[in-house]
């Protein structure tokens, strides 16, 4: 860093993405990206919004953002755009924690909560899963903090049923909650449906993974009204105009395509039965995955060993060297094609 650097960042770890390599062609599947292009739907409506791109885009996103009222059957006003979901989740930290609003999430999950935390200057705690990987809710019950909870959760993959969320929900009632659904349409109970019953409850959404728009960088966060104008208030003191003009509109078309929608997302479920079908006839051992991903280890070699093995054969995936996940693996989830290839060279392998 340089010596211009602010001090209040200087001990500030960044989140570290996923390898996105130019250099080599790989099998990708380290990056939970969708294997499919987007809707044509999608295509079309950028390319015609790529006109106009000497104009500002809409701050207020109102194609958008009525065509989703409809799909997800709330108000306009319940709902925000924001770029990418990692962008709503910056707004939750900044809108809903401090110093008397302290946050909480477990101590393996999605790894902006951290950064985000720390980045805000707000104080978390982190609250260990159980041995299973699973998230122990007594744990967030009546706890008077600001609740980050990835659900599916990441990289396990483990989903809590709508039950439990509610039980946080309604625990706390003077503290927000805010629910992470990057990969509920792949598995899960989304805890939409509840935002008119609990003012408290935020929850956020991605065109990312089952809409196929990773590269176009859109989120959504649903809530009750109250909450959607906090965080509009922060976005319109940050940056009003954080959707482009083609992003938006291939949004529209994504939500238009239902049914591209609906079928990707059911390849995706197939493709993740029949893989942990494979690498369980391998010997490999997964948590119960609910995502577009499969969290895996073997008995007979070590996570880091395997995970350069693959890369060395072509095939990225994501290891994360931490203690209790060093001998896992995540897998995205991809075509019926890269899920043979990926099996058939760990059969070899090993």
């Amino acid at each position: 860093m340089s010596r211009f650097f602010s001090t209040k960042y200087a001990s500030l770890t960044p989140y570290t993405p996923g390898e996105q390599p130019r250099e080599r062609k790989f099998v990708k599947l380290n990056t939970n990206e969708s294997p499919f292009p987007p809707s044509p739907l999608a295509i079309a409506g950028a390319a015609k919004a790529a006109e106009a791109l000497h104009l500002y885009s809409d701050p207020t996103c109102t194609p958008l953002t009525a065509r989703a009222a409809e799909v997800f059957g709330v108000k306009p006003e319940q709902l925000v755009f924001t770029n990418g979901s990692d962008d709503a989740l910056n707004f939750a930290f900044m809108a809903f924690c401090d110093a008397d609003h302290p946050a909480v999430f477990p101590d393996i999950t999605y790894g902006f909560y951290k950064v985000f935390a720390r980045l805000n200057g707000v104080p978390y705690e982190e609250k260990p899963l159980m041995e299973d990987f699973s998230v122990r809710v007594e744990d967030y019950l009546n706890c008077g903090r600001t609740v980050f909870l990835a659900n599916p959760n990441a990289p396990t993959g483990i989903a809590l049923p709508l039950s439990d969320i509610e039980k946080i929900a309604a625990s706390n009632p003077d503290s927000v909650v805010i629910i992470d659904e990057a990969y509920i349409d792949f598995g899960g109970e989304s805890a939409l449906p509840l935002i008119d019953k609990y003012d408290n409850l935020l929850v956020i959404q991605t065109f990312s993974k089952s809409r196929s728009l990773a590269g176009g960088r859109l989120g959504m966060a649903f809530g009750c009204e109250a909450l959607i104008r906090d965080l509009n208030t922060i976005r319109y003191s940050t940056n009003p105009y954080n959707i482009n003009s083609m992003t938006m509109a291939a949004g529209v078309g994504a939500l238009e395509d239902g049914a591209y929608f609906r079928k990707n997302c059911q390849v995706i479920r197939e493709n993740r039965a029949w893989t942990a079908g494979e690498l369980n006839r391998l010997g490999f051992a997964m948590t119960d995955s609910s995502a577009n991903f499969l969290f895996a280890r073997h008995p007979g070699i070590p996570g880091k060993e395997l995970y350069l093995a693959l890369k060395e054969r072509g095939i990225l995936v994501r290891h994360f060297d931490t203690p209790r996940l060093t001998d896992y693996l995540r897998i995205t989830v991809g075509s019926r094609e890269q899920m043979e290839i990926l099996t058939q060279t760990l059969e070899e392998l090993l």
